[in-house]
């Protein structure tokens, strides 16, 4: 184990203890390493200490512990974040993983969640009454740092950003505070937590509008060779310009995964799938989709009708924390022909099985809602190109990055050089990054920052300096 230098003193911990009830875990501790460790395994630290909140008194208590002694501050939400912000050396971790409460009001079509939950917990509710929050694809993803970069969805062309339905957030603030930020209390709070990130505080609690979805929807993955994708991915852009809402799609370059139904002698090759996803009745999702089935001869067709905690947990076994990530990404104004073909060319050249490229088709109502209407940026976008290099052996790491930073470079010279923080490597781009993040929106983030956190605290994450 790495050596820590712990930076608080028994003394120290003991006074935060008595204002505190849940766990606090320090080096040595038992549960102290399972506790620091997040889902990208690539991330190894070593907090000096994680409190593990129970609530939001909790939460006050660490954060004014973390102020008065100076300490670097981390928030661990469920800790899916690729750059690994949940976690820190040396300093205090805010852990909300305890913290998963939800309360479901169908009536209204309002749901209320604990910053500790993650998408899986929030189905689970919500579709008790046939409603969702459109989130995100893979279940173990947390609640809370999805929504506050943004939150693409797998809906998101019909309904938008997750971001886009949040009423209301309760929030610690740096001097310890408590804050309910809405539309009519403090707005401009409010609206820097619609995709600004961790930057002002500590979300404790989420108020989202519910949208009526399920319990079944139809999903369309037909996947193709990697050899047909210049055709492919043609038809599929000419499909997409002129798809309805209802649909939105994914285009996945990958290696074919051992499935039922798969000839052996298929996998491990390079494919295209062509996942999308039908927000409305089964039987005209199957119809709308149907034309993605028929681009070519599928090497295999997961298309198919399930429930939707099924189909959006479907993902999940692709992506454990037993293995590691470095994942970046691009917006793409509009795919041209020149773009389809260098992604292709770099799809051919992944640098492992495990390893995707993705195109997002974006648009719909994402693109309805004007730029400067909530933080997260870059919403005229066609597109969404992310690298989400996957590996297992430690000794490639080097090697994954490189290859991965390369590829991001020289695609960026054929887009407007936007990013979305829910892919942004390990953050090392530092202040470029939250500029081709922010756009517009990055001076008016800078104000807000300035009044709610002018010390910086909330630091440990993609940072918009004060």
């Amino acid at each position: 184990m790495v050596s820590v230098e712990r930076s608080v003193t028994d003394t120290d911990i003991e006074s935060l203890r008595g204002e505190f009830r849940g766990e606090l875990l320090r080096p040595g501790d038992d549960g102290y390493d399972d506790a620091r460790r997040v889902w990208n395994s690539m991330i190894q630290k070593y907090p000096a200490l994680i409190a593990r909140c129970t609530g939001t008194a909790d939460v006050i208590a660490a954060v004014s512990f973390a102020r008065e002694h100076d300490l670097f501050l981390a928030v661990r939400g469920g800790g899916h974040n690729v750059a690994g912000i949940a976690v820190c050396d040396e300093g205090v971790v805010i852990d909300l993983s305890r913290m998963r409460g939800i309360s479901v009001d169908p009536g209204r079509r309002v749901v209320r969640v604990q910053a500790g939950a993650n998408w899986g917990d929030l189905d689970h509710e919500t579709q008790v009454h046939g409603l969702i929050v459109p989130g995100g694809v893979v279940s173990t993803t947390g609640v809370a740092g999805f929504t506050l970069s943004g939150g693409m969805s797998a809906t998101r062309r019909k309904w938008g950003m997750t971001c886009d339905h949040l009423i209301s957030a309760e929030i610690v603030t740096a001097t310890g505070e408590v804050l309910t930020a809405s539309e009519s209390s403090h707005p401009d709070l409010f609206w820097a937590l619609k995709g600004g990130g961790g930057n002002f505080g500590v979300v404790t609690e989420f108020e989202f509008a519910l949208r009526s979805l399920g319990p079944q929807v139809y999903l369309a993955a037909p996947i193709y060779s990697l050899g047909d994708a210049g055709e492919i991915v043609r038809q599929w852009r000419t499909f997409m310009e002129n798809a309805p809402d209802e649909i939105s799609s994914d285009l996945i370059f990958w290696s074919m995964p051992p499935l039922p139904g798969v000839d052996e002698s298929v996998v491990g090759s390079p494919i295209v799938i062509l996942a999308a996803w039908y927000a409305g009745p089964v039987g005209d999702g199957e119809r709308a989709l149907q034309p993605l089935r028929e681009f070519g001869t599928p090497l295999a067709d997961l298309s198919h009708a399930g429930r939707y905690v099924d189909i959006q947990s479907s993902f999940d076994v692709f992506f454990p924390d037993t293995q590691r990530y470095y994942w970046k990404s691009l917006f793409v104004d509009s795919l041209t022909d020149e773009t389809i073909d260098r992604v292709i060319g770099f799809a051919a050249e992944r640098p492992s099985l495990q390893s995707l490229m993705v195109l997002r088709a974006l648009g719909g109502e994402i693109a309805r809602v004007p730029e400067a209407a909530t933080a997260y940026g870059n919403r005229s976008a066609g597109y969404n190109l992310s690298f989400d290099t996957t590996w297992q052996d430690e000794e490639t790491d080097e090697q994954m990055v490189s290859w991965t930073r390369n590829a991001w470079l020289a695609m960026r010279d054929l887009t407007g050089g936007g990013v979305y923080l829910n892919f942004a490597g390990l953050g090392e781009d530092g202040q470029t990054l939250v500029r081709a993040a922010y756009g517009e929106n990055y001076e008016r983030l800078v104000r807000v920052k300035r009044q709610y956190d002018p010390g910086n605290l909330f630091r440990g994450n993609v940072n918009i300096e004060p």
